[in-house]
């Protein structure tokens, strides 16, 4: 007997970079445990690292990040989360970020090295086959690029100007134009890194990977603005951790060492790499490498203002987590381990408790979750 749609587990599928191996390593998730049984391995190339799903869960796109830089655009098989590569086109500099913007009709890429931001056009078929229709120079070490969740705004960091750049996304053109100011600043040697932006827009996070603050934006919705709101500090005291030092020259791609300068101290530095935010707005969480941890936060419903409350050992060296679209479950990969780790998250506090861990290739990096009912 068929069984009632209305019963059927959600498909969920988990997608794992892995830059050494040169893989994206696939996953079927339970949708009641958040246990994972692997898949299979797609073979992309080496330095596949960042990666991103097309909001209509048709595609996934990822960047190689070893040369020639390009990218992927790769068929999502729905029913057993399979890849099959569709498209290839060039990409203009190594992009250590990929995004796409709400429509899914233009793919952001930021480049560290290349001090750089590019557009590229998605067709109507998902595919992404021609090279950059847009190139805009950045101050140093352009490290991430998003887009709010109304599509008409477009924010960038700069780890090594203490910047985050502000856009306006020309829906005619489908340009970036720079807004009005063209960028907010943070504190000095702070290295803006990853960015999310609150469920209701109204509030853009920025974790900063030399000194592990997450920056509280409030967003102008007119404007497509950013206002600081607080700055609060995500590696506590007791980790002895020093403020890290900003590049004086990009770092090379493909090191799997600190792309701060330790200077001659000797002393361990902040390294912080990836944030997440719960669908729900209520939970958000950072990793630091050094430390190798994840913190947590609560998030007012009210104002958007962050509660540090503590932090979880994880995976050696964390570089990406990822929370399902359920906000049941959070993944996290570690650089320098072979294993990811699966948490559940807790509904009233989101505490974080082990679901298992299991082998990943190597230099594990970017997550993508997708989930099919």
């Amino acid at each position: 007997m068929k069984q009632d749609s209305f019963n059927t587990p959600a498909r969920i599928f988990v997608y794992v970079s892995a830059a050494t191996a040169g893989t994206i390593d696939i996953y079927a998730m339970d949708d009641a445990t958040g246990a994972l049984t692997p898949v299979s391995a797609f073979d992309a190339g080496a330095m596949v690292m960042p990666t991103v799903v097309a909001p209509d869960k048709k595609h996934l796109y990822a960047a190689i990040r070893a040369q020639p830089y390009r990218l992927l655009t790769l068929a999502i098989n729905p029913l057993t989360g399979e890849l099959v590569q569709e498209a290839v086109a060039p990409l203009p500099d190594s992009m250590a970020y990929i995004s796409t913007d709400p429509s899914g009709s233009l793919l952001l890429a930021a480049s560290y090295g290349g001090n750089k931001v590019a557009v590229l056009r998605i067709g109507g078929d998902g595919l992404v086959t021609d090279g950059e229709a847009q190139i805009i120079p950045t101050g140093r070490n352009a490290h991430s690029v998003v887009s709010d969740r109304s599509g008409r705004y477009v924010f960038a960091t700069n780890l090594g100007s203490d910047a985050v750049l502000q856009f306006i996304l020309n829906p005619e053109t489908g340009r970036l134009e720079a807004n009005d100011p063209p960028h907010v600043t943070t504190g000095s040697g702070f290295g803006p890194r990853h960015i999310v932006v609150s469920p209701d827009n109204r509030y853009v996070y920025v974790l900063t990977e030399l000194t592990g603050h997450v920056i509280h934006y409030a967003q102008d919705q007119a404007k497509g603005t950013l206002v600081e709101v607080e700055s609060v500090h995500s590696v506590p005291d007791k980790a002895g951790l020093f403020p890290g030092v900003a590049p004086p020259a990009p770092a090379p791609i493909g090191t799997t060492t600190s792309t701060v300068s330790q200077a001659d101290d000797s002393k361990p530095k902040v390294w912080a790499a990836d944030i997440a935010i719960t669908p729900n707005g209520k939970f958000l969480y950072t990793t630091e490498r050094t430390t190798s941890t994840i913190a947590l936060f609560h998030v007012d419903g009210q104002d958007g203002t962050l509660t540090y409350v503590t932090n979880n050992p994880t995976e050696r060296q964390p570089r990406g987590i990822r929370i399902d679209p359920s906000g049941r479950f959070l993944v996290a990969s570690g650089e320098k381990s072979d294993r990811l780790s699966v948490y559940s998250i807790g509904e009233a506090d989101g505490e974080l408790s082990a679901v298992g861990r299991y082998p990943v290739n190597a230099g594990a990096n970017w997550i993508e979750i997708v989930t099919f009912a």
